[in-house]
């Protein structure tokens, strides 16, 4: 049993809390944060320990008559490693406090792969992060590329690869804050930050990745051409796919014909938040041409990097050895079938 700190109650935070929390083999000791709003207060509500990131929060926490259990320092002397899901670049600067105390530590994909000099995916690279003092669990758009790339891989099926990424333009809890309206925002350059990203991981992937920013907040979409070692049928590349426990088949004619209506499906299904931890793939959709594959999917960017964290965290700790058995452990603690 392993003792877990959080740093960084917010959409992911609060999920990585939840997440832990369903484990027979790790505590979480407690969450740290700098705010004081309501969002710490359902922290409160669910019974963890808070701790204060600043002396400023301190004095702001103490202000609505929470109960802090002590500073990041306090936090930091009772666990075997911290989850770090503060806002981009912020973790970074935590990393040297996790450093000079000596404590393992993961961070999201918001920070660079130089942060760690390991970055983690689950069903690719467990056993490479096994005893390591750190790793970064790769971003949503990244998770879902390896997800589905690996699975092609493994099967003997993927030569390179070619993908087009919507993206949403906020979280959807930030809407009133920015985003865009009535445009959609190219990145800039070619290939956008993705595909090498995806490359820090498995080095010999092939892919390239293009990026739009699109005024949703619900979700990402991906489409992606990929070129096939060989000519494939498409019940081969359905029985690959099918190889992830974390990628989960869809059907346009089903009515998943949009991220809202799957997103939908997964409120329905009792998922909290309605998270979805896996790639929805359109079985229907996808098409094999000679050896041409063309698919598309849907990534829930508050949601897919959950499952992974808590795998990167049995794998730092040395909890669990095998990455399957870690695979299978957290998919039955997220109801993920």
């Amino acid at each position: 049993m392993k003792n877990i700190g959080l740093v960084g109650y917010g959409v992911i935070g609060k999920r990585v809390a939840d997440a832990i929390n369903l484990q027979d083999d790790m505590n979480l000791m407690g969450v740290c944060d700098v705010i004081s709003d309501w969002r710490i207060q359902n922290a409160v509500r669910k019974g963890y320990n808070i701790y204060a990131a600043t002396t400023d929060a301190e004095k702001e926490i103490k202000n609505t008559d929470i109960t802090i259990k002590g500073s990041m320092q306090d936090l930091l002397k009772k666990v075997d490693l911290v989850v770090d899901c503060t806002p981009k670049n912020i973790a970074a600067k935590n990393v040297e406090t996790y450093k000079k105390q000596g404590i393992k530590f993961i961070v999201e994909g918001g920070e660079k792969h130089e942060t760690t000099g390991h970055s983690f995916s689950a069903e690719i690279n467990y056993e490479t992060a096994l005893n390591l003092d750190a790793t970064r669990v790769v971003s949503c758009n990244t998770t879902s590329i390896l997800r589905t790339l690996g699975a092609l891989k493994r099967a003997g099926l993927l030569d390179y690869a070619r993908g087009t990424l919507l993206r949403r333009a906020t979280d959807p809890w930030e809407s009133h804050l920015g985003g865009i309206m009535n445009t959609m925002l190219p990145e800039k350059e070619i290939p956008s930050h993705q595909g090498p990203d995806a490359q820090s991981v498995d080095p010999d992937l092939n892919v390239i990745t293009s990026a739009v920013k699109v005024p949703e907040t619900l979700s990402h979409m991906h489409y992606w051409n990929v070129k096939l070692k060989k000519k494939a049928s498409k019940e081969e590349v359905v029985n690959a796919f099918k190889t992830s426990s974390r990628i989960k088949l869809i059907r346009y004619d089903q009515g998943l014909v949009s991220n809202n209506t799957i997103k939908e499906m997964f409120m329905d299904m009792g998922r909290p938040w309605g998270d979805m931890y896996e790639v929805a793939l359109w079985e229907d959709m996808l098409k094999v041409v000679g050896d041409e594959l063309f698919y598309a999917y849907v990534v829930d960017n508050q949601a897919i990097v959950i499952p992974e964290t808590i795998d990167a965290i049995r794998a730092l700790t040395g909890i669990e050895k095998d990455a399957s058995k870690s695979i299978f452990k957290t998919n039955k603690s997220l109801s993920i079938v």
